[in-house]
């Protein structure tokens, strides 16, 4: 799936970095890139549904992603 959103850091426990999509659907990936860790970049990642069995975060569909381009700020 193709996700187009802004960069957004949760303070959630130890905190985590997700992407607010551009129709607002929260997305949490599991290998964000380090090259995105920036709060309000804008971006497009090519990813799919990650499988978690549990997670600590409550925060978001959690993502795998296999590509990335950012757009901006």
């Amino acid at each position: 799936m193709k996700i187009s959103g802004k960069v957004v850091y949760q303070n959630i426990g130890m905190g985590c970095w997700g992407i607010v999509a551009d129709n607002g659907k929260e997305y949490r990936p599991v290998n964000m890139p380090e090259q995105l860790k920036t709060k309000g970049a804008k971006v497009t990642v090519t990813a799919s549904k990650a499988k978690e069995e549990m997670s600590m975060f409550m925060w978001g569909t959690p993502i795998k992603i296999s590509s990335f381009e950012t757009i901006g700020s």
